[in-house]
């Protein structure tokens, strides 16, 4: 007869494995109900439950998401919450924990992203099946934010900071607003072009985080279905760490916030370098570990040699040869190089001192031809330009008129002269 064995769970791993069948089964989730025993901690945490005539379940708001509250609830108040479900360990407690919550009716939003959700999941865009591995050195990055966004700044600072080599592309669009669907839809079809040349090889879609009125942009359904259809894969930063849209279940990968989206996509230029480190570390190890294997084989062979000091002193000897010629030819290559080098540096000092030599010249011809054309040399020699009243050259006697009043210009001066008679040759 077979045993079968019963699997033994430790507390803790329980309470662990029903949190995440939880998680992937119903989260996120929307809860309508009463409420009942409503408190806020000093840590301004609030506590309360939620029940109806069926049934009552434990919530836990945290602060940061109490501070978004635009009421004061009271018991008693009929509420829609939207929270995901979680198990508390320490007591072993199924709880929702709260990430907004309205006054009943005010949850039309979350229907209509609930419909599109089951829809598209249905279709298959969520499968994990289709997610891509992002890859481990991109060529180049796409980026598409406002760019009047925080988590434009974000992104930049981290990618700079971790793969400052690593060209970005940047596609801007709005991020809220009637127009920022059809403003990411056209920022990403222009990315897609781009990887299809190879210009990059994965796309950050970012924004920072806020309502769901805020965010409401990335839960179209044109845009779902282009980043499912994307080229390469596509990392959906979205939000904050609590925030869920569309986009991101069609996504590659959701990152919890900008910032990580763009650690996500940048693995850093020094793990690399520590890599490579750890490489040679275990190169050098295996290197050696293989070098006493082989000393140790030659001293059991020596050990077996009737007369083995010749033999092991023959190979002593090519060792040292050869470790000789090896320093030898190291130190070759090393003299050759620096006369390369110096040889190249003479070369482009010689070539540096023609080419000032051949401008100076150039520039000496140009002076001495522009001093010959000088009028004023000319005028050094005896001639005079005569001038017409008017400021004109009187080049010709046919310009002159008896008892005309002309000018003589000389090298040192000027003459004031009158025209006798004008005679021609």
């Amino acid at each position: 007869m077979t045993v079968i064995e019963r699997r033994v769970w430790p507390v803790g791993a329980l309470c662990r494995a029903v949190a995440d069948a939880l998680d992937a089964r119903f989260n996120p989730v929307a809860v309508r109900g009463e409420l009942s025993g409503f408190t806020r901690a000093a840590s301004g945490h609030c506590y309360f439950t939620l029940k109806d005539a069926n049934g009552q379940i434990r919530c836990a708001m945290f602060r940061r998401s109490a501070g978004l509250l635009n009421f004061s609830p009271r018991d008693g108040d009929s509420v829609e919450a939207l929270g995901r479900l979680d198990v508390y360990d320490a007591r072993g407690d199924l709880q929702l924990i709260v990430e907004s919550l309205s006054r009943a009716g005010q949850g039309t939003l979350f229907e209509q992203f609930l419909q599109l959700k089951a829809k598209l999941e249905a279709e298959g865009l969520f499968d994990a099946a289709r997610k891509r591995p992002l890859p481990l050195m991109p060529r180049g990055i796409g980026l598409v934010t406002s760019l009047g966004a925080a988590a434009l700044h974000d992104v930049a600072t981290a990618l700079r900071r971790r793969v400052p080599h690593i060209p970005v592309l940047l596609a801007p669009a709005a991020v809220q607003g009637a127009q920022a669907p059809s403003e990411l839809l056209a920022a990403l079809l222009a990315l897609y072009e781009q990887a299809r040349t190879g210009a990059i090889d994965v796309i950050l879609l970012v924004r920072g985080g806020g309502s769901l009125e805020d965010l409401w942009s990335f839960n179209d359904e044109r845009l779902a279905r282009a980043i499912a259809s994307s080229p390469v894969p596509l990392v959906c930063g979205v939000g904050h760490e609590t925030d869920f849209t569309i986009a991101d279940f069609c996504a590659d990968l959701r990152a919890p916030t900008p910032t990580a989206a763009a650690e996500l996509v940048a693995r850093s230029r020094q793990d690399w370098l520590d890599g490579l480190a750890m490489a040679q570390d275990r190169l050098t190890s295996s290197a050696g570990r293989r070098m006493d294997s082989l000393a140790q084989r030659l001293d059991v062979a020596t050990s077996r040699l009737g007369r083995p000091s010749g033999r092991v002193g023959l190979q002593l000897r090519q060792l040292e040869r050869n470790a000789q010629r090896l320093r030898y030819a190291a130190q070759g290559r090393l003299a050759q190089s620096e006369r390369r080098l110096f040889q190249a540096l003479d070369q482009l000092r010689r070539a540096a001192a023609t080419r000032v030599e051949h401008q100076a010249a150039r520039l000496d011809r140009s002076g001495l031809r522009l001093t010959s054309v000088d009028p004023r040399q000319v005028l050094q020699r005896g001639y005079a330009l005569l001038m017409q009243p008017d400021g004109s050259l009187l080049a010709h006697a046919a310009q002159a008129r008896p008892g005309q009043a002309v000018q003589a210009l000389l090298a040192d001066g000027r003459l004031d002269l009158t025209v006798d008679q004008t005679v021609m040759d």
